[in-house]
């Protein structure tokens, strides 16, 4: 199985998500995409749910040495959420990672700013609302995201992903009232191996997504 971009991933979410709406669920929806890959597969998403769509800047924290490895995560103004084991194999500290997390928690506000234009975050209170991204690997950024939504006080707490490591989706069973992710590899490396077209979205691509 291999989706052929995100938006076709997103339609399929969108249709599973769509039948849960059909029986009962999901009252006053409110989508949030990951950006920057999550939120061309929220897109459709939102389409069919008839919801707003917004972003939720989540910013990985990676090793000093191997930025693409994920040691933790930081969403808004909420402290870093950290791997504790993660960091004690690699003979880390919170206190030796805090310039990473200062450069990662500018490039958050710099992305904030880019996308909203100083418009206020949507208030997820009462809602029900589907955090989405285009996949989970580690899952270190969807739960900084589900911890975040979570502290205020939506009705239901849903992770919408087209495909992730299953490991990672049981250790999210407990962070969401559900977790829908319809492929579960058993052979999972990487998020893009799941996609013919896995292209980097740009910033414009994401205002435009979030315009329409």
């Amino acid at each position: 199985m291999r989706f052929r971009d995100r938006a076709e991933a997103g339609r399929e979410l969108a249709g599973l998500l769509s039948d849960l709406r059909a029986q009962g669920a999901l009252a006053d929806p409110l989508v949030l995409a990951l950006p920057r890959g999550g939120i061309a597969v929220a897109e459709p998403v939102a389409r069919a749910l008839d919801a707003p769509l917004d972003v939720l800047v989540v910013r990985k924290i990676g090793a000093p040495h191997h930025r693409e490895f994920a040691v933790g995560a930081l969403v808004g103004d909420d402290p870093p959420l950290y791997n504790a084991g993660t960091l004690e194999r690699l003979g880390l500290t919170e206190e030796s990672m805090a310039p990473v997390v200062e450069r990662e928690r500018q490039e958050l506000r710099r992305r904030e700013e880019r996308y909203r234009g100083g418009r206020p975050a949507p208030d997820p209170a009462g809602r029900a609302v589907i955090v989405v991204d285009d996949g989970l690997a580690t899952g270190a950024t969807a739960r900084a995201a589900l911890r975040h939504v979570r502290r205020r006080s939506p009705a239901q707490l849903l992770l919408a992903v087209p495909v992730g490591a299953p490991d990672s989706v049981r250790r999210l069973a407990g962070e969401a009232d559900r977790v829908l992710c319809p492929h579960q590899p058993a052979e999972f490396s990487a998020v893009g191996q799941w996609y013919e077209d896995f292209e980097q979205l740009s910033d414009t691509e994401v205002l435009a997504a979030l315009g329409r």
